[in-house]
């Protein structure tokens, strides 16, 4: 698509056709969508990370909190959008990557005799949890892998998007963080992990939940990011880079229709429309 200089863009439509979720209190979509929703009250619950069954017993034996956040929030999503996940391209997006596998090897790293074990080395690469997901799946499509720090949900949200768009396919977006031990965590307190993933489709389905629109260069705006009532949502929204998405989850899961601000970059946020 080339548009010509002084044209105003042309807005991105895509539908929301499935949704991942696992975090503190939830383990999985509908559990979020209640307490979201309000019908329920948030638990205090640490995030309980499920075994990832998908991957053969070899690579099951090396994965990490990563890798079973993904693969576990990426199955939901796609099973609730029943498509076949081998056929979908991707877009994996987090702030940081394996906070417990860098401080194992940090902590390797700085003994006497600095054995980097090859696992924790094949897991430390930031696209570790997208390679898994291909092995688990059986997929050979499109894979992006990107990090934007606290910003990561909206710029994985904006590749996935334009990618649906472009390529005219269903899109697989995954989102996530998990914890850093100290001291790491003294430097970036991030408290608990959390995932979540979205199938993104340029055409509606049967099992559309909602339009996504992106106004062109509307997207992007100085006003500030929409804030969750309920203060231990807004609190995981606040301390967890991926659950800058919250409010965006919460409007669908009381059936809004309107503007949704996200957290962006400093000073600036992303926009969208919604409609159910």
């Amino acid at each position: 698509m080339t548009v010509s200089p002084g044209v105003p863009l042309p807005p991105l439509v895509v539908f929301l056709d499935g949704v991942g979720l696992l975090g503190p209190g939830f383990d999985a979509w509908e559990e979020g969508r209640q307490q979201l929703a309000g019908l329920v009250p948030t638990r205090a619950q640490k995030t309980v990370l499920p075994v990832p069954a998908a991957l053969p017993a070899a690579e099951r034996r090396r994965a990490g909190a990563i890798v079973k956040l993904t693969l576990a929030v990426g199955l939901q999503a796609v099973q609730a959008a029943g498509l076949d996940p081998a056929r979908l391209p991707s877009v994996f997006a987090s702030s940081g990557g394996d906070g417990q596998n860098c401080h194992e090897m940090c902590t390797a790293l700085a003994s006497p005799e600095k054995p980097i074990s090859p696992t924790r080395f094949h897991n430390s690469v930031h696209n570790a949890a997208s390679g898994y997901w291909g092995i688990a799946t059986g997929s050979m499509a499109a894979s992006s892998v990107l990090c934007a720090f606290d910003g990561s949900f909206a710029a994985g949200l904006l590749e996935a998007i334009t990618l649906a768009v472009a390529e005219q396919t269903p899109v697989l977006l995954l989102v996530y963080d998990t914890d850093y031990p100290e001291p790491l965590r003294s430097a970036r307190p991030v408290p608990d992990s959390f995932g979540v993933a979205l199938v993104l489709s340029p055409h509606r389905t049967a099992r559309s939940l909602a339009c996504i629109r992106l106004q062109g260069d509307a997207c992007l705006t100085g006003d500030p990011a929409d804030r969750l009532a309920d203060p231990a949502l807004e609190s995981l929204r606040r301390g967890v880079p991926a659950a800058r998405g919250l409010p965006l989850l919460r409007a669908l899961a009381v059936r809004y229709s309107g503007r949704v601000v996200l957290d962006y970059l400093d000073g600036l946020q992303l926009a969208l429309d919604l409609s159910p």
